[in-house]
């Protein structure tokens, strides 16, 4: 059977009929085993960056750079 007859004929069952053909179809993936494919996430992949050779702001720095911040607005 093709993909198209197998479309055409899914679309004249009833809902309750789709939704229990949905059911079956997810526990039929569900038994199969998973890919062992790892997917990072975006922030995963930024982390270093903005790394840099220089030591941390400290918390005087980083106060004086938003209060400069704040003034340019």
């Amino acid at each position: 059977m093709t993909f198209q007859k197998l479309h055409e004929q899914v679309l004249t069952l009833s809902e309750d009929d789709r939704w229990e053909l949905i059911n079956i179809l997810m526990k039929s993936l569900r038994s199969k085993p998973s890919l062992a494919i790892q997917h990072k996430g975006i922030a995963s992949s930024l982390v270093g960056i903005a790394k840099t050779d220089a030591p941390a702001p400290t918390d005087e720095e980083v106060q004086s750079l938003l209060e400069a911040r704040l003034l340019q607005k």
